[in-house]
């Protein structure tokens, strides 16, 4: 039998060489009972080493990990649901959107309902069939390279397209929103996409839960003051907020 110091040690370890660890291949490796990693977690995780999600803990560092976006839809999803559920609202009546690709745009994806007729724009295919056949929905998958971890396409046929159309908004997540550093990614390809999906929108929303809030992602989409609105939870602090503000972003807090 193990030590707790001994298995702390191991989580992180392996935790810091993955960027997430699941609790059933913890128990095994162990040899102690998933209960037991429970807690090992949750004690972990009150000391802010790592952030808990169902059947399994990811990296405190989490929001800057390209990690699979089923276990990315997990962190923060109560946060995640509460903010697609308000950027929902701000979509109008017969308007044509871009929904961008990540965790936190199939969470809003699967709340949206039309208003009259909707044009939607993805780069992502989860989003393309979760709206595929819903009524008053007509919905424009992009072409390109698929990038399996985010369902997203990218690629020069993906950007081509977009500079043939127009939309009056574009919702995009993002790895990371800090005041110096903009807004951020991990993937250059992404970025480059993303920048060509603001370029045809007349509004950028950007759908961020509090834990990308002062993070900075490897690849920069663009300054703060080049978005329009930012939806976030309640955990944003008060001088970010203030920060963001100052830039002339309108930041909404659920």
């Amino acid at each position: 039998m193990t030590s707790i110091a001994e298995r702390h040690k191991y989580i992180l370890d392996n935790i810091s060489q993955k960027g997430f660890v699941k609790v059933a291949e913890l128990a095994e490796a162990l040899g102690v009972t998933p209960t037991t990693i429970r807690k090992d977690l949750n004690i972990l995780e009150s000391r802010g080493a790592l952030h808990r999600a169902y059947g399994s803990a990811l990296t405190s560092s989490a929001p800057v990990l390209d990690i699979n976006l089923n276990t990315k839809r997990l962190h923060h999803f109560a946060e995640k649901r509460r903010i697609a559920q308000k950027a929902v609202s701000l979509v109008g009546e017969n308007e044509s959107i871009i929904i961008s690709s990540g965790s936190t745009m199939a969470v809003f994806a699967e709340n949206l309902s039309p208003k009259g007729r909707l044009n939607v724009v993805t780069p992502a295919v989860n989003v393309s069939m979760l709206l595929g056949d819903v009524a008053g929905i007509t919905v424009m998958q992009l072409g390109g390279i698929l990038y399996g971890n985010s369902m997203c396409v990218t690629g020069i046929e993906a950007i081509t397209k977009l500079r043939q159309l127009h939309c009056s908004k574009i919702f995009f997540g993002a790895d990371g929103v800090d005041p110096e550093a903009g807004i951020t990614c991990l993937a250059m390809e992404e970025a480059e996409l993303t920048r060509e999906m603001i370029a045809v929108s007349d509004m950028a929303i950007v759908l961020a839960d509090s834990s990308k809030i002062g993070f900075k992602g490897f690849s920069r989409i663009c300054k703060i003051d080049e978005v329009d609105v930012i939806v976030t939870d309640s955990g944003i602090s008060l001088e970010n907020k203030r920060r963001i503000e100052e830039l002339g972003v309108k930041v909404i807090v659920v």
